[in-house]
């Protein structure tokens, strides 16, 4: 899982949304390759729906974007995976009468570069999450919250992305497994793969990211480095304020 040279991620005036609801305006997003990226942003900003224009789970109405140098969109979501585009959905989305092996397995299946990689990859999820390869043979729909999680991040790690974006990771995990895959994540993006980290734990994600930025009512209104926005008084006030 190595970095890519050029752009991992160039987004250009991007529009996107659901039947009659614009929910994004105008986006525009660079992240270079090697990067850890943040979006954060309040309920309803429209941090999910970027992801899943990017992925191409919802069309992009308007402007550009890019990963690793080929065009998304009008692409399908199998043919940007194919490109090297890695996606952990909000809630997980496992098989839940599949064992986790199984579903750690489904993510390279259909991609025969990353089918022959499988071994290497599934060692390295193991690495990242030990309790996995001691719950390889359980089915998915049996684990807790946290486990899980680490199911979705591992299946999209077996792709063999070279740009990795997550969605709501922590959501519902005790601050201990939170704290385990904010690390996994942060090994991953130093082993050497792209990472684009949607999440409303602002305080732990700023200090994971190179960048970040602040989408509200669907529009970029902040950006800056990591350390920059966790300093910054709006963020401040609006996020991290108890």
């Amino acid at each position: 899982m190595s970095a890519v040279g050029g752009s991992a991620l160039e987004v250009r005036g991007l529009e996107a949304g659901y039947g009659k609801i614009q929910v994004l305006w105008g986006i525009d997003l660079d992240v270079a390759p090697g990067e850890f990226v943040t979006v954060i942003g309040a309920n309803g900003a429209g941090k999910t729906t970027l992801l899943r224009a990017l992925t191409g789970l919802i069309p992009i109405r308007k402007g550009t974007a890019s990963a690793l140098g080929v065009p998304l969109r009008g692409r399908t979501p199998a043919a940007i995976v194919r490109s090297g585009v890695g996606h952990v959905p909000e809630g997980r989305q496992l098989f839940p009468l599949m064992t986790v092996r199984e579903n750690l397995d489904a993510g390279a299946d259909y991609l025969p570069a990353a089918k022959a990689r499988a071994e290497r990859n599934r060692a390295f999820v193991y690495e990242l999450f030990p309790r996995l390869r001691e719950r390889e043979r359980q089915l998915a729909g049996t684990l807790s919250g946290g486990e899980r999680q680490m199911v979705a991040i591992g299946r999209a790690l077996m792709t063999d992305p070279k740009l990795l974006l997550v969605d709501e990771p922590s959501l519902g995990l005790s601050p201990a497994l939170a704290q385990a895959v904010f690390a996994a994540l942060a090994q991953v993006n130093a082993d050497g793969t792209t990472v684009v980290l949607v999440e409303q734990n602002v305080q732990r994600s700023l200090q994971l990211a190179d960048h970040a930025l602040v989408l509200e009512n669907g529009e970029v209104r902040l950006r800056g480095t990591g350390a920059e926005l966790l300093a910054h008084p709006q963020v401040k006030e609006a996020y991290l304020t108890l």
